[in-house]
């Protein structure tokens, strides 16, 4: 039997939680009985932001870069990728993210290749429309993969996707990136030195819920004088979220550091991890922050209570609820016994039920089952 042949399609390689999960299951998967190419939607990111792409580079994957950084691009995505796919003749085509899943189903059935598998990583709370394209697509797809129960149950109930065509693979994350590091100098980010910090990483956007840590800092920054805000990223809040800082008096407090790739070693300097998010599907960074060993104040949004297991209750509270978020980043800040604890369990949570050989097993088996034989 010859090696089965398997189409990775996702909308772009920078540093994200599903970039970072398509290039662990790239790298990971049994190359003696998978040959994967990697296609992005996108062109090649700038360098310096193509830390991914220079892994899966070094793990000799080859990666197709279809240049169509716009929409209305995507016709021309469509044609290279169904001529990629037609050189390739891959066994199973595995898509993450909306504009991958439903560029890589048409450019599947147009070439009559497949079986194609799609991941939903997210419960879309934002984009009703996305809904209705994945349900009315969803004739091409054999299965779709969800990153969690929760987004399971939300693609079932909101998307009204059919139950027998849904696959739960949890988020991974490859502990040992996140071992033995030496933390960041956060001075260089303008933290005053002595600081602790309150760590925030992911876009600037509506869904992340910022507007209202922002709102909450206001209140537990005065409680806790020796911590400030730290936020990782970019996206199209950044400018509001500034003079909101700024409004509320504490823009001194709150520090904002665009894009990092040192993330591993800004949460080795940090002493927790907030999540504020509206709506999620399985959050790689609170993943993250377990295998750093960091303890996490997060709304309880999906998946969220999955990755913590049973030391979720001290960690997360109902969505909206602002005086209990900040209640409880006041409690694990004071409390450096209980948050000890809660960094130990989260860390060995992240060992033990989120390796990366049980994630990749598990796509392993799923395609081998989807595939027909080479």
């Amino acid at each position: 039997m010859g090696k089965i042949r398997v189409a990775l399609c996702i909308t772009d390689l920078e540093v994200g939680g599903a970039e970072r999960s398509l290039v662990e299951l790239a790298t990971h998967i049994a190359r003696a009985r998978f040959e994967p190419v990697v296609y992005s939607i996108a062109p090649r990111p700038k360098a310096g932001r193509d830390l991914l792409v220079a892994r899966l580079d070094e793990a000799t994957i080859p990666v197709r870069f279809l240049d169509a950084p716009r929409r209305w691009l995507l016709p021309i995505a469509w044609r290279r990728l169904r001529g990629l796919l037609l050189a390739q003749e891959p066994h199973v085509v595995q898509t993450f993210l909306f504009h991958a899943n439903i560029l890589g189903r048409l450019a599947a059935w147009s070439h009559g290749v497949g079986p194609v598998v799609s991941g939903i990583r997210v419960a879309e709370r934002g984009s009703p429309w996305h809904l209705w394209v994945d349900r009315w697509t969803q004739g091409l797809v054999a299965r779709n993969v969800c990153v969690s129960q929760a987004v399971a149950q939300f693609s079932i109930v909101q998307g009204r996707l059919p139950p027998d065509k849904l696959v739960v693979i949890p988020n991974s994350v490859d502990a040992t990136r996140f071992t033995n590091l030496r933390p960041a100098d956060l001075r260089l980010l303008g933290v005053p030195e002595g600081r602790e910090v309150v760590i925030y990483v992911g876009r600037l956007q509506r869904q992340k819920g910022l507007r209202g840590l922002i709102a909450s800092a206001s209140g537990w920054l005065g409680r806790l004088a020796g911590h400030d805000l730290l936020l990782l990223g970019e996206g199209p809040e950044g400018p509001a979220l500034r003079r909101q800082c700024r409004e509320l008096g504490i823009a001194g407090r709150v520090h904002f550091a665009g894009w990092r790739a040192d993330v591993p070693a800004l949460l080795a300097g940090s002493r927790l991890l907030v999540l504020p998010s509206l709506w999620e599907g399985m959050p790689n960074v609170v993943l993250e922050a377990m295998a750093s060993g960091l303890p996490v104040v997060a709304m309880d949004v999906e998946g969220v209570r999955e990755l913590l297991g049973d030391a979720a209750a001290e960690q997360v509270v109902q969505p909206g609820n602002w005086q209990g978020f900040a209640a409880k980043i006041v409690a694990l800040a004071e409390d450096r016994g209980r948050a000890a604890e809660l960094s130990a369990a989260n860390r060995c949570r992240a060992i033990d039920a989120f390796s990366p050989q049980r994630s990749v097993q598990a796509y392993e088996d799923l395609w081998t089952s989807l595939a027909t034989c080479p």
